[in-house]
């Protein structure tokens, strides 16, 4: 009985804290910022690419110098940036609820790792995830399915559920072959009819029940 999560769109949204760092790397850079809309747009792939549609966003040519000073920047600012982050409403009772069920959770993101653990720890969660792979713990990240595979793997193998926000988190499982559960208020960028999934939902509070629905227990 084991769920594997995405975080950021999914459990999380941190869209506001990764505005926050991006727009500190542009500053730096002596570029404009970009707003709260556009950074939600360019979450999904991973940190690097984050940096890539930034500079893409604002400067008027690529420069791949800019580009590596900018990863390196934003990766500092971002290993702390949580102090705008919420969880979405009804994570908390929706988790308390399956865990006393007696499911199993892991996590596969595109997050890297160290803001990844760092985040986990400012809400509690270091010891909830029994396995957690972050978009930089192995050499390629999502949608690709080795990284979950890897979490499936290290908790033991059998049936699972994967639930995400995102077209990612959809070619992930279905390149993964494993049923897939879609939180439609996150940072997808397609409707929701054109996101393959099997279940899909927008509130927490729902949630045992599309578990329920997709794998029994």
């Amino acid at each position: 009985m084991k769920i594997v999560f995405d975080l950021d769109g999914t459990l999380i949204d941190s869209a506001p804290d990764i505005n926050a760092a991006g727009n500190a790397v542009l500053v730096a850079e002596g570029l404009p910022g970009v707003s709260l809309a556009q950074t939600r747009s360019f979450i999904g792939n991973g940190a690097g690419v984050y940096v890539k549609r930034l500079e893409g966003a604002v400067a008027d040519r690529h420069d791949p110098a800019r580009v590596e000073r900018m990863r390196a920047r934003f990766a500092a600012e971002y290993e702390t940036a949580h102090a705008l982050t919420r969880l979405y409403p009804g994570v908390e009772d929706a988790l308390a609820t399956l865990r006393a069920d007696g499911w199993r959770f892991g996590l596969c993101t595109n997050k890297p790792i160290a803001p990844t653990r760092t985040v986990l720890a400012h809400f509690g969660w270091s010891d909830l995830f029994e396995q957690v792979i972050g978009g930089d713990s192995l050499p390629v990240h999502k949608p690709d399915p080795a990284p979950l595979h890897a979490v499936i793997g290290a908790m033991g193998g059998g049936p699972v559920l994967y639930v995400g926000d995102s077209e990612v988190d959809a070619g992930t499982a279905q390149a993964a072959r494993v049923p897939f559960a879609l939180f439609t208020q996150g940072y997808r960028k397609t409707p929701v009819a054109r996101i393959p999934h099997d279940r899909a939902f927008d509130d927490w509070t729902e949630f045992p029940a599309v578990v329920r629905a997709l794998m029994g227990g």
